[in-house]
């Protein structure tokens, strides 16, 4: 695989795009946790999975893109959650898509057993779960690709081969100057394995836009066209 670059920079256009992405977002609400594969409803609907390194921001990530502030736990304490919470999106009487948020990874406080058990479950998950139509990789822009997420990278790479659309999300931006950025950009990139890169900030909101149009497209490719994805206004 190699990296097309696409989607790095939201096009001028999209602003109007970004801002009808961002309501849909505001319309997650949960809908199961499970510590095992088996015990996640089948819902039919194209999931979106966010996954990441236990300090990379997921949680932060999903509460930023759904603008809500407690819709994904962000513990103190990372590496704490240890299941696969799923929300769900669009109108409460015909639901859209699934967005699932996988446990993050990679924390050494946590016990080896218990990482050895969800490294299990989640590489099931991401294989083998059928509606999963695309995988959000979180990484710290500071820090770029790890071990880990290279392997979580050639995991998924028959998957990206077969279809799957995948981003890969450079967190907390802010941290890095424009040029240390676009260095972060360009390295990444050339490792993203078939897949898009967006720099991403929570606390400078950049890249929020950008990313919740295009997770909106690619979820609802095929299906009801953005301007109906919403719920009639009151």
């Amino acid at each position: 695989m190699h990296s097309s670059g696409r989607g790095a920079r939201p096009s001028g256009q999209s602003e109007a795009a970004a801002q009808q992405a961002l309501r849909w977002w505001h319309t997650a609400r949960f809908l199961s946790t499970a510590a095992q594969l088996d015990q996640l409803p089948q819902t039919g609907l194209p999931e979106v999975a966010f996954v990441g390194r236990s300090n990379a921001g997921k949680s932060t990530c999903i509460n930023t893109l759904t603008q809500q502030r407690q819709l994904a736990f962000a513990s103190k304490t990372p590496g704490r959650t240890q299941h696969i919470n799923l929300f769900v999106l669009g109108p409460k009487q015909s639901p859209q898509a699934v967005l699932a948020d996988l446990p993050g990874y990679g924390y050494a406080a946590v016990p080896q057993q218990d990482k050895l058990r969800w490294q299990r479950v989640m590489a099931n998950y991401l294989l083998s779960r059928d509606t999963l139509r695309a995988v959000v990789l979180l990484c710290d822009a500071r820090l770029g690709l790890t071990p880990l997420d290279e392997a979580l990278l050639e995991m998924l790479r028959p998957r990206v081969e077969q279809g799957l659309d995948f981003l890969i999300l450079l967190t907390k931006a802010d941290k890095l100057n424009r040029a240390e950025q676009q260095k972060a950009l360009q390295i990444m990139r050339l490792n993203a394995g078939g897949g898009q890169v967006q720099l991403f900030s929570a606390l400078k909101k950049q890249g929020v836009g950008a990313t919740a149009a295009l997770l909106q497209q690619w979820l609802l490719a095929g299906g009801q066209p953005p301007e109906q994805a919403l719920p009639p206004a009151p």
